[in-house]
């Protein structure tokens, strides 16, 4: 079921009280009980929409509607229970624990003077739950690393309780682990909570795999959406990452870079340790072809060249480099 929709929408900003249009005429759909995942190139609007999406910023043109209703005649209070927003920038907060910050989630549902009852306090136990941080409730926020702090400003999300949930790069500044880890909570939550989660993210790879469906935004196509691997198959990825320096490998769903090939190499054998030994020639310059004067048969355990064995990429590329393949 689709929770929210836009019709005809235009994004962007107002200078001097005239329109600038980052996007357009987009028609989009967010689903309950899915993670969405929008990516595409610095300045094609990622930030933008969100916001646009989450009330903050006023659309240029056209509609969004959250159930049927025009966000535009939802009042603040309303929109507080709707959807919950989690922007890049750093929280720093002084003395104020993780159960303190996550506690901000329920100020929609308190009263004027903001305490908490006994449902409060079982959401809250719930979500540090959710996102494996009940153990650290009473840590203070400054004491967390930077994925336990990631963490915690999911967990304040979701203790607010709202059918959508919109994430602007929840994985920048994080180490691989902690990239992967929020991925994967992300997607455990969209589909136990039934919350549709809107995330913009750099991380292609990741989301080609946790993503259940992908906004892909680009500078002069809109957004264009789908499950990934569809996108994958009809090369959209490519085009909206067009680069002489690089192209989208749909085998693997990396970026993989464009190096002036100038040697030829024919390469057979192991399809497991192909991968990572076309990756390393490559790099050094060498194209695969069916026919050439040197011939590479990858093996479980070593390479064979020329009646030789060669037990690492190293002494594969050093061989290479002596024999001057072209």
């Amino acid at each position: 079921m689709s929770i929210l929709t836009t019709d005809q929408l235009a994004i962007g900003y107002f200078k001097k009280g005239k329109p600038q249009i980052i996007q357009s005429s987009l028609e989009l759909q967010l689903r309950s009980g899915e993670l969405v995942c929008l990516i595409g190139p610095n300045g094609t609007g990622k930030s933008t929409l969100l916001r646009t999406l989450a009330g903050l910023q006023k659309s240029v043109h056209g509609s969004i509607q959250i159930d049927g209703n025009p966000l535009h005649h939802i009042s603040e209070q309303q929109k507080a229970l709707l959807i919950a927003l989690v922007l890049t920038d750093r929280v720093e907060v002084e003395n104020a624990t993780v159960r303190d910050i996550v506690a901000l989630g329920r100020h929609p549902y308190s009263a004027w003077w903001g305490r908490l009852n006994e449902e409060d306090e079982q959401v809250i136990i719930r979500v540090l739950a959710m996102v494996h941080l009940e153990h650290k409730a009473d840590c203070l926020l400054t004491e967390l690393s930077d994925g336990e702090r990631q963490r915690a400003m999911i967990a304040k999300a979701f203790a607010q309780d709202t059918p959508i949930v919109l994430l602007d790069e929840p994985t920048a500044h994080l180490d691989l682990p902690n990239r992967v880890e929020i991925m994967l909570l992300l997607h455990r939550l969209a589909h136990t909570t039934n919350k549709a989660i809107l995330m913009s993210t750099h991380e292609l790879d990741l989301a080609l795999q946790a993503a259940d469906k992908i906004w892909l935004i680009s500078e002069d196509k809109g957004v264009e959406c789908g499950v990934p691997e569809d996108l994958v198959f009809n090369g959209s990825f490519n085009r909206v990452f067009e680069s002489n320096a690089f192209y989208f490998n749909a085998s693997n769903g990396n970026f993989s870079m464009n190096y002036p090939l100038v040697k030829k190499v024919k390469v057979t054998g192991d399809k497991t340790r192909m991968y990572w030994t076309l990756r390393a020639l490559a790099r050094g310059g060498y194209m695969v072809v069916d026919e050439a004067d040197v011939s590479i048969k990858v093996c479980e355990a070593h390479w064979e060249v020329d009646g030789l064995l060669l037990t690492t990429i190293s002494e594969l590329l050093a061989y290479l480099e002596r024999h001057d393949c072209v």
